[in-house]
């Protein structure tokens, strides 16, 4: 790193041009091709598809999106007026002319009886387009709206509402992006006081957003990405960008306060954290490709939407930060530390001592020492308020939002409203029953089960289309009695699936499937929760695997993936208070309570698994590299508190800043995912990582570092650390008087002049590029395992010892998988070629130590 670190430094210039230049390259197809977002998809398998699967195949006429006008009377009067009735067949008229509309089927034709609720006020007619709703043109949709909404009067409401109706509003909406930068540079600017080290972070972050967005776009047109997967690639990678620039910068910084020079301090800082960001990039995208192993087209672009955009961020804090770090110099440092530098380095010839390093700092220094002393009243007091905040998740209900969840004021909740009030909750939210008929004498056995679904308690009504000769097909329209997210419309489609239904069919050819919107949304959220667990296994496994190779520990692992738990339950609980229970939505214009969206647990789980996982390699990391050098747990865990607190406490609130101003957004599924994620790391830098952490840790002692000597020979070796900065420190009072006063050389300071210091341990350090080839012969079936489990990141050849390939790997994903498929067919060689390397190096130190006796004797 510190070689990559180096010549970014003094090739800063080419860095910044080859970057502009990466931009170029993606903005011009961009520009040209454009985007090609959709929200379709299937779930093969599931009974909801294969009804949409057969009416589109035997009536594509009707597979179209179908929406609703609503049409409704303020004031005294019918909808059979004859002034009404003509204003409002002429806006009819207009709207079956318009492009992609395929028919509209009247309140006033003749089947139109049931569209004109019993008071005789209100009327919907159903708009059926040529294609599903993310198919369709938004101009087209914006026409519809416009020419409806035309015939609109004192006396007439006209309103709209559907899928189309409500794709085409949320694409109105604004994006927010720039309120969270805004956010974030006026914390950057107060927590830095300098100009330069607020735009730092923030250059790097709309840098590498932008590369990852247009990335992200250009590859809706090979792979089906949903509208949403932009926003949640902008989401997470505009919070990792500033985060990974602050983490990096700051220890730029403190190693100029140090009296480095701008290049050794950036070598320094990249060399340090700059390893810890590229292994916690590297856990954010494990977490979102597992999303992979669900297999649903939705949830798998997503996670590759985010992923590239993190994996965007790392790239651009490893080279085109250290390039604006060379650019910059030491302005990064206000006036006053500027000189402060100035006058240490004018009365010393020495680099003063890097106090942050040997002694905590004030005042994060008293709490670190704090939790030390009241670690099993802290940790109790931590689970506590994690449990407190975690019991809303106890009844978390998936399912999926509609117009009823949508904000006052909009067109599509006005319809939803006017609809419910005339027809009935369920009008809202009609079972599509798709009836195939085997031979025409299937008929008897299609009645009885029109009139079995009347009589089933639940079912407002029952009406039954006519059969298609050539398809012999036929629609059933089914009006629960209960909204489309109520518990009893669940049971409804329950009830009809597994008894009704099948009761129908014995006996006959006919062949029945429920499908519709509202059952699609039912058959989406049980799939998720089945499929939990195994997503869950697959993540909190990854990340525990990546922590125990980084930490060479057991317990660091396993209390991460506890820790990660524990935020993402209180996170869930935040979501369900506000979104569920309502408290507070109407008040953020995010509409009435309703069900969490069924893909929501799985996407904040990946996301928080890799956010989480960021805020312990960089606070584990200092912690273990205090125990490297001086064996003392306490200690360690006190100075990896007091040195990273502060930073990661920071870090979190741009972060809660960026994710809380997607929520001003108002679409409502973008805020569920902004509410979750700001609480979420609130909870995990100020409950978790301040306090819960710290306190176990001093309560589990020594035994955070054990690891099995079996597991220490097999797993790889990666120091996220960077070689250790051989820095004297302070000697203690109990140091012999002698070796205080003892004759310093000329130009050295003695004990009056500075304070007096001694070495650091004689222990070996583990150099920059360690080599794990050393010990016992490697195994071709592990090398295989770590190829398997985790060779697109490089683990098998830091297995192997081959550091500076992994390094490649771990940047570059395998080069896009070709490396990682070509290592297949040639790893038993370069295990053999690992050993051969291991035998040299075992020869030569005992080479050395035969000719040293040798030598010893020659001279005396």
């Amino acid at each position: 790193m510190s070689a990559l670190a180096r010549w970014c430094f003094r090739h800063r210039l080419l860095v910044v041009g080859i970057w502009a230049a990466v931009l170029v390259a993606l903005a011009v197809p961009y520009a040209t091709l454009g985007t090609h977002y959709s929200d379709e998809f299937s779930l093969p398998g599931l009974e909801s598809s294969k009804a949409q699967a057969r009416l589109q195949a035997s009536e594509p006429q009707q597979s179209g999106d179908s929406d609703q006008i609503v049409v409704h009377v303020r004031r005294d009067g019918s909808i059979r007026d004859a002034a009404v009735r003509q204003k409002v067949t002429s806006m009819l008229d207009r709207v079956a002319a318009l492009p992609s509309v395929t028919s509209v089927t009247s309140m006033y034709g003749p089947m139109g009886a049931s569209r004109i609720s019993k008071d005789g006020r209100t009327a919907y007619a159903t708009v059926t387009f040529d294609a599903q709703a993310e198919r369709i043109p938004a101009a087209d949709v914006t026409r519809v709206i416009d020419t409806a909404r035309a015939a609109r009067d004192a006396d007439l409401q006209v309103e709209l509402g559907g899928q189309a109706i409500s794709l085409a509003a949320e694409g109105k909406a604004q994006g927010t992006e720039a309120i969270g930068l805004v956010a974030a540079g006026i914390i950057l600017f107060v927590a830095f006081g300098s100009l330069l080290g607020m735009l730092l972070p923030l250059l790097v972050a709309i840098a590498a957003l932008g590369a990852g967005l247009l990335a992200v776009g250009l590859t809706s047109h090979v792979m089906t990405l949903g509208t949403d997967a932009r926003t949640v690639a902008a989401l997470i990678g505009l919070g990792v960008g500033i985060d990974y620039a602050l983490f990096i910068g700051t220890r730029h910084r403190t190693g100029l306060r140090n009296g480095l020079t701008p290049e050794e301090a950036a070598v320094r800082a990249l060399n340090t954290s700059g390893r810890a960001v590229v292994f916690a990039g590297l856990t954010v995208v494990t977490a979102l490709l597992g999303l992979l192993v669900l297999r649903i087209g939705p949830l798998t672009g997503m996670g590759i939407s985010a992923a590239t955009a993190v994996l965007a961020t790392v790239i651009a804090a490893v080279t085109l930060l250290p390039a604006l770090l060379g650019l910059f110099g030491g302005r990064l440092l206000n006036r006053r530390q500027r000189r402060a530098v100035a006058t240490r380095n004018a009365g010393t010839v020495h680099p003063p001592l890097n106090t942050q390093r040997h002694a905590t700092a004030r005042p994060r220094g008293r709490w670190a020492e704090r939790v030390e002393r009241h670690r099993t009243l802290f940790t109790l007091a931590a689970l506590l308020v994690v449990t407190v905040l975690s019991l809303p998740a106890l009844s978390l209900r998936l399912g999926t939002s509609d117009a009823g969840n949508d904000p006052k004021g909009t067109t599509t909740r006005a319809a939803y409203d006017l609809l419910a009030q005339g027809f009935g909750a369920g009008s809202n939210g009609p079972l599509v029953l798709v009836a195939q008929l085997g031979a025409p004498s299937d008929a008897p056995a299609l009645d009885r089960l029109v009139s079995a679904v009347r009589s089933t308690p639940g079912v407002a009504s029952a009406t039954a289309g006519p059969v298609t000769a050539a398809t012999g097909l036929s629609v059933i329209d089914v009006v629960p009695t209960g909204a489309p997210q109520d518990e009893a419309t669940s049971a409804l489609i329950t009830h009809l699936r597994e008894d009704v239904v099948p009761a129908a069919e014995l006996g006959s050819g006919l062949t029945v499937y429920v499908g519709g919107t509202t059952a699609a949304s039912g058959d989406l959220a049980d799939l998720l929760a089945g499929k939990l667990p195994l997503f869950l296994g697959v993540i909190v496994g990854l990340g525990c695997l990546l922590l125990m190779v980084a930490f060479r520990s057991v317990l660091v692992p396993l209390t991460a993936a506890v820790m990660n738990l524990l935020a993402s339950a209180a996170a869930f609980g935040v979501v369900v208070a506000v979104f569920q229970w309502g408290w507070g939505s109407e008040l953020l214009g995010l509409g009435k309570a309703g069900p969490v969206e069924a893909e929501l647990p799985v996407i904040m789980l990946a996301i928080l698994f890799g956010l989480s996982m960021d805020y312990q390699v960089f606070l584990v990391s200092r912690m273990h590299e205090e125990w490297e050098q001086t064996r003392d747990n306490h200690r360690a865990i006190r100075i990896g508190q007091a040195e990273t607190g502060r930073l990661i406490n920071a870090a979190a609130v741009i972060m809660i800043c960026v994710f809380t101003a997607f929520v001003l957004g108002g679409e409502r599924v973008i805020a569920e995912y902004g509410v979750g994620l700001a609480a979420a790391v609130a909870i995990d830098a100020f409950v978790l990582r301040t306090v819960l952490v710290p306190s176990l840790m001093h309560l589990l002692g020594r035994a955070n570092w054990w690891l099995p000597a079996w597991l220490e020979r097999i797993l790889p070796r990666v120091s996220i650390e960077g070689a250790p900065t051989r820095e004297p420190v302070p000697v203690s009072a109990r140091t012999d008087r002698a070796e205080r006063t003892a004759p310093h050389p000329t130009g050295v300071a003695t004990a009056e002049s500075r304070p007096p210091v001694v070495p650091p341990p004689s222990r070996p350090e583990p150099p920059l590029r360690q080599d794990s080839t050393t010990g016992a012969p490697k195994s071709v079936a592990v090398a295989y395992l770590w190829w398997f489990l985790l060779g697109l990141f490089g683990m098998h050849h830091f297995y192997l010892g081959r550091t500076g390939r992994g390094l490649l790997y771990l940047c570059t994903l395998g080069i896009c998988g070709l490396g990682w498929l070509a290592d297949a067919l040639i790893l038993p060689r370069q295990v053999r070629r690992a050993n051969a390397r291991i035998v040299r190096q075992d020869i030569a130190p005992r080479a050395d130590a035969t000719v040293a006796p040798a030598l010893d004797d020659h001279v005396h």
